[in-house]
Parts: C-alpha cells; structure tokens; sequence
C-alpha cells in the first residue's frame, strides 16, 4: 500500500504546528502560532473548531483530560477545553524581550521540553527549557539556538532530538530520564542538501525520525542513526510539523502555514491546512502526558 496524503483541514492557518493526538479523547489538536488559537478536529465526525488564546502559542502537550499545556510566548500556561481560559504556570525570567516559546514536547517521564526563537532576526539567543512541575524548570546547556524545532523523543525515551533551523541540523543528545539532564551530543542529519531547514518532527515506534522539510515541501524519515530512509512529498506548501494519531497511531498528521509572519507564505489555497497521510506501514508513539 503506497503512502496517501489527504488533505482534511477546513480552515488556512497561518502558521500552523505542533500536531497532538489525545489517544483518550480520540481528538487531535493542533495550534495556529499567529492566529493565535489551538485547533480541535474530531475524526468521527470531521467536527474542527478553534479556541482563541491571549497570546501567541508554540506549541502544547497533553495534561490532566480535560487540559492541555501551552508553551505562549513568555511562559508554560494550562488551557482548560471545557471553558477555553488560560492559567499561567510559570514565566521563566530567561526569556528576553523579542523571544518566545516555540516547538516543545513531553519526555517519556512528563516533562515538557520546549525551546524558544527570536522574532523579527536571526540572533541566535534561543534556549531550550526543561518545565518539571509547578514553577519548577532549568534551562538546558545548548548551544543558543535562533529558531528551535524538532523536539521529539526516541521510543525509549533516552535520546532527546532538538533542531536549530536557520543551521540546518538535527542533533541528538543523550537524555537521562531520571534527571532530565543532557548528556553527549550528536549532529544527526544535516538538511541543507535536501533543500531545506528542519521544522518539526515526530518519531515512530521503529525508532524512525519523521522531520518537516518545510521549505522543500516534504517529510523525510531518517533512520535512528541519521540515514535518509524516505521522502513523502506534500501537496501543500511549507508542510510544518509531523505527529502520529488515530485510533491505531498510524495516521500521521502534517500542519502547514500560509504566512509565518513573513519569512514563509504562500497564497495556495491548500497552504495553512492540515494533512493526513495514511498507508505508511508504521505506527507511532502515544505522547506522554504533562504532570505540570
């Protein structure tokens, strides 16, 4: 069975990422950054609605049912779905003026790993957050990053995959899942000659790496030692951010954008919508809830 990709989002976002299948809820969930808003689609019914947020979102992850936790420009906040309000949990103070969160996921242990961006220039400032509990969070020792993406764990949960895009590399860092610490650091795969920074990325229960190629309007899958392993084109532009969901986890979602802000726009009418792809012969991993 070849590889299909549908495309099944009613509405254009303009920076569409961070796809979130709630295995519970059976609902997928997804944000338009520059809206800003999170976006709900029920696949039974084929039911998408947004709820509106007071800031821009980088991304979000799964809470306690019935929640989930956003990463908005200047802190880590609980979204309650039932009433749409926003409860900030912890600003970090190492954010400075022109920075913001941006990609983020849980480790297999709860955590939520996020990283920040700069807007309006490419000064590389960003840094990449670990947000244990309550107020409580470090920043990790990363190179300052511009744009951070491509966070995302491997199946065991004991290699971290964390992206600078503007230098077209994908790094994996041993993650020791007690502490939450980084240990040695690779440079995975190197885009740049595939036409394309990195974006967002998911992995697969093989252990496979699933990376937006944005700007080449792609999705390659690397093998866990960064071996090209294969490329599905989009039919849309500037596809963002990768994440399995459905009943089996064997859907892989694709967000996309129409205008980041403007360094990526398109007119398309398909660019902006969220995709499907089905028939991959791969399943994913159900993302660990936040214990925020």
């Amino acid at each position: 069975m070849s590889p299909t990709a549908t495309i099944i989002g009613h509405s254009r976002c303009k920076l569409g990422e961070s796809p979130l299948w709630d295995p519970q809820a059976k609902l997928l969930y997804w944000v338009d950054s520059v809206a800003p808003c999170v976006w709900r689609y029920d696949p039974a019914t084929g039911d998408q609605r947004a709820i509106p947020m007071p800031d821009r979102v980088g991304s979000i992850v799964l809470g306690q049912p019935g929640e989930l936790l956003a990463g908005l420009a200047d802190g880590v906040y609980r979204l309650n779905l039932a009433t749409g309000t926003c409860q900030v949990i912890v600003r970090p103070v190492e954010l400075v003026d022109g920075e913001r969160l941006n990609d983020g996921k849980t480790d297999r242990r709860g955590r939520y790993i996020t990283g920040s961006l700069v807007m309006g220039h490419d000064n590389p400032i960003g840094k990449l957050f670990s947000f244990s509990g309550g107020e409580t969070y470090q920043v990790l020792p990363t190179d300052p990053v511009a744009i951070s993406n491509s966070i995302c764990f491997s199946p065991a949960g004991d290699v971290l995959y964390f992206a600078d895009s503007l230098r077209n590399l994908v790094w994996s860092y041993e993650y020791d899942q007690e502490t939450g610490a980084l240990g040695t650091r690779r440079d995975l795969i190197d885009t740049s000659g595939l036409g394309s920074a990195p974006d967002g990325a998911t992995v697969d229960a093989e252990g496979f790496l699933w990376v937006a190629l944005v700007q080449a309007q792609k999705i390659a899958r690397f093998a866990p030692d960064g071996q090209l392993d294969q490329i599905l084109d989009s039919p849309v532009p500037f596809p963002s951010c990768p994440a399995f969901g459905g009943e089996d986890l064997k859907t892989l979602f694709v967000t996309s954008i129409s205008d980041s802000g403007g360094r990526l726009v398109s007119a398309d009418d398909g660019a902006g919508r969220l995709m499907a792809y089905s028939g991959l012969g791969v399943g994913g991993i159900a993302e660990t809830r936040c214990h925020l």
